[in-house]
């Protein structure tokens, strides 16, 4: 058997349609783990008089951003297709940008971290858009809930942001 008999999962989705929907699932896998380690990072680094509140809405969802990766990365394999391998895969795939910043405020990372969950809500969207093109049911129906948990975080992070 070689290399690539291996990995060729049995489907019955057309290989080349499903290349388009693994490219656009890795490429939500990626911006995943971006935001992950991003909402973690403003989890360690929060600050201010509502650090015990934001603290924990972002430890609860960064657990929620990393729940849906093993999901995204078995339904790329379901396909008959491989995932992301590593942290330089990741770097060249994500569209949500990194941040290295010393310190930001806490309202910045709430803010920041709205936009990223509105960017990862794009990304799934072109997930939905190319299972459906590939006749892809499952994709495009669980990428529904994923789409739903990225607004509903994006939705607790504006409301609580918001003065007054």
């Amino acid at each position: 058997m070689t290399d690539t008999q291996a990995l060729q999962t049995p489907t019955d989705l057309n290989r080349n349609d499903t290349r388009s929907v693994a490219d656009a699932l890795n490429s939500a896998l990626a911006d995943c783990y971006t935001l992950y380690l991003k909402t973690k990072n403003f989890h360690w680094h929060v600050s201010g008089p509502h650090f015990r509140d934001y603290h924990l809405m972002l430890d609860e969802q960064a657990a929620q951003i990393l729940g849906v990766t093993d999901d995204i990365a078995e339904r790329v394999r379901k396909t008959g297709n491989t995932t992301l391998r590593s942290i330089g895969d990741i770097a060249r795939r994500q569209t949500i940008t990194d941040n290295d910043a010393d310190f930001v405020s806490a309202g910045d990372m709430l803010a920041e971290l709205r936009d990223d969950n509105l960017k990862l809500v794009e990304s799934f969207r072109i997930v939905k858009a190319a299972a459906e093109e590939a006749n892809d049911n499952a994709t495009s129906g669980v990428v529904d809930e994923w789409t739903d948990q990225a607004e509903e975080r994006a939705w607790f992070l504006f409301e609580a942001s918001r003065k007054g």
